[in-house]
């Protein structure tokens, strides 16, 4: 199809059009005459002569020949490293050219293979078709109607919320892989107070995230002043930790999916917590989640009693607190559990 196609489009072509004039002229007036005029070589014309009388005076004979090599330079890649990449694909689908590249050029001092350049690895992902996911990623459109009906047994966030009161949380979990073991953070932010508190676990489930919420509520600043929490809709936020809400009437309200914006307060505490604490205490995370979780418990009475904030008026959580709520003073806040 792609073929005749190309036939019908050069039929009528200026290309084409010129060669049979040339041939046309030439057979009127000879070769002398037509080189003179068309600066065209006689050996050029004969050969279009040929192929016209060949097809029987079809137009369509004196389309242009593609010009590129008859024989092409073919990439040869190892078979072992085409088998990496894709073993490296299926297991993170999102790793790109640039973050596969370290990782293969790993692989290939190991197995004293020819390392690679970054363009030819992504030339062997669109060679050999290595996508085990959709390519492009779909962000959701919380305004579509079709969404708004599919998803009615959840309390839905459509948009970042922007609350006027005190006790409207925000929750996620930070996976931390290291060394082939992963831990868990489960970090908690009152988007109006900027409070923080946060807890690692070696596992995840509705009960990890059950035990979160009664830590956060046993060193909330305001006794029973939560009233709304929003989460992703990980599986750890549904089951027990959902259950555990509606018992205690708090509004449990879940963003949609592929829309991290809507939960942007946490995820911004999220980089917070990982380039301030996180990240200068592997180690110690590495050998006793424990000891980790007392650092984080003293990280965070630091965040929430001494660290300012900007949108807080360069105050901390806490001080600013009993700035606009004196009667505070009343609850003692206790950040060890």
């Amino acid at each position: 199809m792609q073929r005749i196609n190309r036939l019908f489009r050069f039929d009528k072509d200026k290309e084409a059009e010129f060669r049979l004039k040339v041939v046309e002229y030439h057979k009127q007036y000879g070769t002398k005459a037509a080189v003179s005029a068309y600066d065209v070589s006689k050996a050029t014309i004969y050969r279009w002569r040929k192929r016209l009388a060949k097809s029987q005076g079809l137009l369509t004979s004196l389309i242009p020949d593609s010009r590129s090599p008859r024989k092409k330079r073919f990439m040869l890649v190892d078979p072992k490293i085409i088998s990496y990449i894709k073993t490296l694909r299926t297991d993170h689908p999102h790793l790109g050219k640039e973050k596969i590249k370290p990782f293969l050029d790993q692989f290939c001092l190991e197995n004293s293979l020819r390392i690679i350049s970054v363009s030819t690895i992504g030339k062997i992902i669109k060679r050999y078709n290595i996508f085990p996911y959709k390519p492009g990623r779909v962000y959701h459109d919380p305004s579509s109607r079709f969404a708004q009906e599919k998803i009615n047994y959840k309390h839905k966030a459509r948009y970042s919320p922007k609350p006027e009161n005190i006790g409207y949380l925000e929750v996620d979990t930070v996976t931390f892989f290291i060394n082939n073991i992963k831990r868990y953070i489960i970090n908690a932010v009152d988007i109006k107070l900027k409070f923080q508190f946060s807890y690692t676990y070696s596992n995840l489930s509705s009960r990890t995230a059950l035990d979160f919420f009664r830590k956060i509520e046993a060193v909330y600043p305001i006794k029973d002043g939560i009233h709304t929490v929003q989460t992703d809709n990980g599986l750890e936020f549904i089951g027990l930790f959902d259950q555990c809400l509606k018992q205690k009437q708090i509004k449990h309200i879940f963003i949609y999916p592929r829309c991290p914006k809507i939960n942007g307060f946490v995820e911004r505490a999220n980089r917070t917590l990982k380039e301030e604490f996180a990240d200068h205490n592997q180690q110690t995370l590495l050998i006793s989640l424990e000891q980790f979780n007392k650092k984080l418990i003293e990280y965070l009475v630091w965040y929430n009693t001494e660290r300012v904030h900007k949108s807080l008026g360069n105050l901390s959580p806490i001080n600013y607190l009993l700035k606009v709520l004196p009667e505070s003073h009343m609850y003692a806040t206790h950040t060890l559990c």
